[in-house]
């Protein structure tokens, strides 16, 4: 069975329908990315694998645990699935050394000088080690947004969920946060990626997921989807994004 597995999969706000039934897997080590314009569920379908959206029918498992519907063990959830948000979401009253060791800590049950020394191995790796006792705001977007990786790292989490991480960042920082992630998909991390950095899913990923209107349109490897799209839809998009010179 795949790692992470999508079954007829609807999510339901009221009477609007964001997902309509998904079906897809995501396979130990790959990084898949969805792609499609805003609004297609890209991010639902995120916050979904991480029971942070309920979902009104069909079903999602993590390494064969079903991860939806009532009696989830959310805490052992998000200890093997960790995920990073568009916005930064570190604690601004923390340093940048303490919002990567609290977790750890407090969910993990790691002692508070390991857990330090942890997260300055992992700010060692981000090149941010001479930041640690810095407070966000003393931080640029591109710095925040290496923290709230690294502070998702420190759980040590199985697969990681990345959820339009550069779309809040200048264009200049956008590359500074790739590179964590291309060393990530380097070192086998399965990973779940939102994005619209074209050029970066195309290089970066297995598998290309193309989502519209809440509907897989098609999915396949970048080489097949990029120079070989076979929905008009999926053509009509990729057109857009080669003229916004996007990719």
């Amino acid at each position: 069975m795949s790692f992470i597995q999508f079954d007829n999969v609807h999510k339901r706000y009221g009477e609007n329908e964001v997902l309509k039934g998904i079906d897809f897997s995501v396979e130990k080590h790959e990084v898949v990315c969805l792609i499609g314009a805003s609004g297609s569920g890209k991010s639902t379908l995120l916050r979904c694998v991480n029971a942070l959206e309920p979902i009104q029918e069909g079903k999602i498992l993590v390494d064969r645990d079903v991860v939806s519907g009532p009696g989830v063990d959310v805490d052992r959830l998000r200890r093997k699935v960790g995920m990073v948000f568009q916005s930064f979401n570190l604690f601004p009253h923390m340093t940048v050394a303490q919002n990567i060791a609290i977790g750890p800590i407090k969910l993990l049950g790691v002692r508070p000088k390991e857990a330090q020394q942890h997260a300055m191995e992992l700010l060692e790796r981000v090149n941010l080690s001479h930041r640690a006792d810095y407070y966000p705001d003393q931080l640029s977007g591109g710095q925040q947004q290496r923290v709230a990786i690294v502070r998702a790292l420190a759980m040590k989490p199985e697969v990681l969920l990345l959820d339009e991480i550069t779309s809040a960042l200048d264009p200049e920082l956008v590359a500074e946060v790739l590179n964590i992630v291309r060393e990530l998909a380097a070192d086998g991390m399965t990973m779940l990626l939102a994005t619209h950095e074209m050029t970066f899913a195309r290089e970066v990923s297995d598998k290309i997921v193309f989502l519209e209107q809440g509907r897989i349109l098609e999915s396949g490897p970048p080489s097949q989807l990029f120079e070989n799209p076979k929905e008009e839809r999926t053509k009509a998009f990729l057109k857009q994004v080669v003229e916004a010179g996007r990719l």
